[in-house]
């Protein structure tokens, strides 16, 4: 049992080590179309229990190996869960700047996609826009339209899988986007 336990904690902390990696890298690359790592609660709450796990699996002597695994797990899990926390709580402090505003919602005729618009104003630090996304399984999100400088959209689906958003024709099912 705590043999598992010492290998599963540490698998654990390994995956939100790279979805937290990942997020970092999909926040800041705005070219980056899916957005497939978990919310950071999500993230904080896979860390907390990697820690737990690494603290039963210290029952685990029986070689350097598994010792060594324990002591990366439970030194690592509470840096990544304070570090998850911090950004929380910045984000949360600091989120009125570049607020995104829902601006509608629509499906396709044959309901298979539905999109969300939101506007994004960033104020002083930054430009303003239109940003379109479609919504996956569970927290996966697919970002398909991007114009800065605009306030209002005009969307019209041609087909199920064909939409114009402000004349610009995007075809969903062979994955075009626009802006990104």
């Amino acid at each position: 049992m705590e043999r598992k336990t010492n290998l599963w904690s540490f698998y654990l902390m390994l995956t939100c080590l790279i979805f937290i990696i990942y997020s970092l890298y999909s926040t800041i690359n705005s070219n980056s179309t899916w957005l497939i790592a978990p919310p950071n609660y999500v993230l904080l709450i896979m860390s907390l229990s990697a820690l737990v796990l690494g603290i039963i699996g210290f029952k685990d002597k029986r070689n350097w190996r598994a010792k060594t695994r324990s002591w990366i797990t439970v030194i690592l899990s509470p840096l990544l869960a304070m570090a998850l926390f911090l950004a929380m709580s910045f984000t949360a402090f600091f989120s009125s700047i570049g607020v995104n505003e829902p601006i509608k919602t629509m499906s396709s005729p044959d309901g298979d996609y539905i999109i969300d618009f939101y506007y994004f104003d960033a104020g002083a630090t930054g430009s303003f826009g239109v940003r379109g996304e479609i919504d996956g399984p569970l927290w996966v999100k697919k970002r398909i339209y991007y114009q800065e400088g605009i306030e209002n959209i005009d969307v019209n689906w041609m087909s199920d899988h064909k939409v114009s958003i402000n004349n610009h024709s995007l075809n969903l099912a062979e994955g075009e986007t626009y802006g990104y």
